[in-house]
């Protein structure tokens, strides 16, 4: 024991010492040391370093994007691919230099490169702008309320969907000493604000005023396409190749990297259209640019530049029938043509030259390359009278890409009211007294004894961050959430880690909640299991004073909830095959941890549910029933959560694997009633 406390003792003095090291140095700080500070300090309480460290962190991120912006070009400027009489040694010659230049240009303002190696998780935190919750919560508490207010404004920016930092910006909103101000995204893309400035005072009439906004954002819009495609040019994943097996030569390998690189560039598109806190870019952004500037030059009486604008928009949608009729006008007003813009020709001519590449690039790989709908049709301006034709200012969101692959989709007829199948299970409140659709709660579909046995099972199986990519503290830092699967379960069981019988039991309560939603809503074709998860969520110690957000964001089950759009986007990372939800509550016996039904604003709460053992709420997955989880304040709340689908290619894999243990355990007992040779089940695992 006293060597561990040496081995710990040294461990910590070691990392002090490596970190003084950092400090001392005149290299960039690594942002997610940074963080990981910052969040030590708030687990401790200690606000004022929050703070420090956090802004710390996003000054880091920040400044080291920057830098690899800044070398990537400078270098790329530098060392330039000409022809060249020795094309092969001309080649690596430039590769060589660009390497060996961009590697002394960003030891030389951030230190080595490998400080700055950084997690996914890490990363998908600052793109979420996780930091920023935690700031707001820091400044709340140093009661420095202006940086709190803006905290979460950026926060909520990205994060719409969270209800609870919705309510504490209308709180700041009603406090003394914050002002209109403060509440600035500290994270908006420049191009993004001037373009949205511009739309706000076109709408107004106010063209004259909106044209510097326009111009401001294209000239923005390019500088940070210029910025994107920089940042392409690092470290890239052959998603679509097998390393271990990976043989291809020389120049099949630098094909497939130039491929992924020039995919990242052509996606950049995408990114710079897309909102914070969106996965869909708003359509048609670039030429929506264009064809605002020409209307607003029109009423300006400046004819040539919309001229130029009008051209410059059928780049992107040749032959668009009312763009070509404000040329045609333009043209007559003018007596004479002018060309597109230069910046709009030049891009839109490496636009199509990306695609041609692409295609190539990617049938080198053995995969097919589809675009998607960068430029959709502005969309149904109906205003033909009006010469020339400005756009209306619709914008909407566009797919992500088109799908080559066609499932069938099991049309279902939204009923419920089947039998309950169950002579104990009671039904208690039907979608009509939950005030919605599809949705059911039902009580004793489990015994207490079994709730017992289940919860027991819970504290011996389940492990911190288990389903939540291994964050112990995934959508609250408030509250510690560990999780186990059936398949888990049962291997503990088999290896004598936890009883079998309750093992046994998690599987087979799985499955009456199962039968039970699947003939309660009266449904037509087999409901399968999509993930089936035994959780818990308890309340952290000494973290629950003043608490405002929710255990459990509101959210919908198969689909992007959007409430500033009232729309629910059925697209990634959402689970978008999900049909139905389900969960069985195993205890009472704590504070707060409520369920709740809202509308599609996020805000209205439209039913709530208590939880108790036995209870059962079932509802389907949709934006239709938007749900989330008050905050748990005291205690430990645990439950079975079950997601399932109609559609059997989106089964749950664990789930079948559990069902051959089950065959496996159930053909064991028969051979031992019979007398015949027996296996291990363990086996099957």
């Amino acid at each position: 024991m006293l060597k561990m406390d040496m081995i710990s003792s040294f461990s910590g003095t070691l990392l002090l010492i490596l970190h003084s090291i950092v400090l001392s140095s005149s290299a960039l700080e690594p942002y997610d040391l940074l963080y990981d500070n910052a969040i030590d300090a708030f687990h401790r309480g200690d606000y004022t370093n929050v703070a420090r460290y956090m802004e710390g962190a996003l000054s880091s991120f920040s400044e080291l994007r920057q830098t690899k912006v800044r070398c990537r070009l400078k270098c790329k400027d530098q060392h330039r691919f000409e022809a060249d009489p020795f094309s092969d040694l001309n080649f690596f010659d430039v590769v060589l230099r660009r390497a060996s230049c961009l590697n002394d240009c960003m030891e030389t303002q951030v230190g080595p490169q490998s400080m700055h190696k950084v997690s996914e998780d890490v990363i998908q935190d600052f793109n979420r702008r996780i930091p920023y919750n935690y700031l707001q919560m820091a400044y709340l508490k140093l009661k420095d309320l202006d940086k709190a207010a803006s905290a979460a404004h950026t926060y909520f920016q990205a994060n719409p969907e969270h209800v609870e930092m919705g309510r504490n910006l209308e709180q700041y909103k009603s406090l003394q000493g914050v002002d209109s101000k403060h509440f600035i995204d500290r994270e908006a893309r420049s191009h993004q604000r001037a373009f949205a400035e511009g739309v706000k005072l076109y709408e107004q009439g106010e063209y004259g005023k909106a044209i510097p906004f326009f111009e401001e954002a294209l000239t923005q819009y390019f500088k940070a396409d210029v910025e994107c495609r920089a940042l392409c040019e690092g470290p890239q994943r052959f998603v679509e190749q097998d390393h271990v097996l990976y043989r291809y030569s020389l120049y099949e390998l630098i094909s497939d990297h130039y491929t992924q690189v020039l995919h990242c560039e052509h996606e950049c598109v995408r990114d710079l259209a897309t909102r914070p806190g969106r996965l869909s870019p708003m359509e048609n952004y670039l030429p929506l640019h264009y064809d605002y500037l020409q209307f607003a030059y029109f009423k300006e009486s400046r004819f040539q530049e919309a001229l130029a604008c009008a051209h410059s928009y059928l780049l992107f949608h040749a032959g668009d029938e009312f763009m070509t009729t404000n040329v045609e006008y333009y043209q007559e007003e003018l007596g004479h043509d002018t060309d597109p813009r230069e910046e709009a020709d030049w891009y839109g001519r490496r636009h199509k030259q990306e695609l041609e590449l692409l295609t190539v690039g990617s049938q080198n790989m053995g995969v097919e390359y589809s675009e998607g709908n960068y430029w959709s049709s502005s969309g149904g301006r109906e205003d033909a009278n009006r010469i020339p034709s400005g756009t209306d200012g619709w914008m909407e969101y566009v797919p992500i890409s088109e799908k080559k692959n066609v499932t069938v989709t099991v049309v279902q007829e939204l009923k419920e009211g089947g039998p309950l199948l169950y002579e104990k299970v009671k039904l208690v409140q039907t979608s009509e007294s939950l005030n919605g659709t599809q949705r059911v709660l039902l009580d004793d579909v489990i015994s207490d004894d079994e709730c017992v046995e289940l919860k027991s099972l819970a504290h011996a199986v389940t492990i911190a961050g288990d389903g939540y990519r291994g964050k112990m503290s995934p959508h609250t830092p408030n509250e510690k959430f560990e999780g186990a699967t059936v398949l888990k379960t049962l291997q503990f069981g088999y290896e004598g880690r936890v009883s079998l019988k309750s093992a046994r039991l998690f599987y087979d309560v799985s499955e009456k909640a199962r039968k039970i939603i699947e003939s309660y809503f009266m449904l037509n074709s087999t409901l399968h299991f999509s993930y089936t998860h035994l959780v818990c969520r308890t309340a952290i110690t000494g973290q629950q004073d003043h608490r405002h957000d929710l255990s459990h964001p509101i959210h919908a089950d198969n689909c992007l909830l959007d409430p500033e759009a009232n729309e629910c986007w059925k697209e990634p990372p959402a689970y978008t095959c999900r049909d139905y939800s389900a969960l069985l509550y195993l205890n009472g016996d704590f504070e707060g941890g409520e369920f709740i039904f809202t509308e599609m604003d996020a805000k209205t709460v439209t039913a709530q549910v208590k939880p108790q053992c036995g209870r059962m709420v079932g509802f389907s997955s949709g934006g239709e029933n938007p749900h989330g989880v008050r905050a748990v304040t005291k205690g430990q709340r645990c439950a079975v959560a079950l997601w399932f689908t109609l559609d059997p290619l989106f089964r749950e894999l664990e789930r079948l694997q559990a069902d051959e243990v089950m065959e496996a355990l159930n053909n064991v007992q028969q051979w031992k009633l019979d007398g015949d040779i027996q296996i291990n089940p363990k086996d099957e695992l």
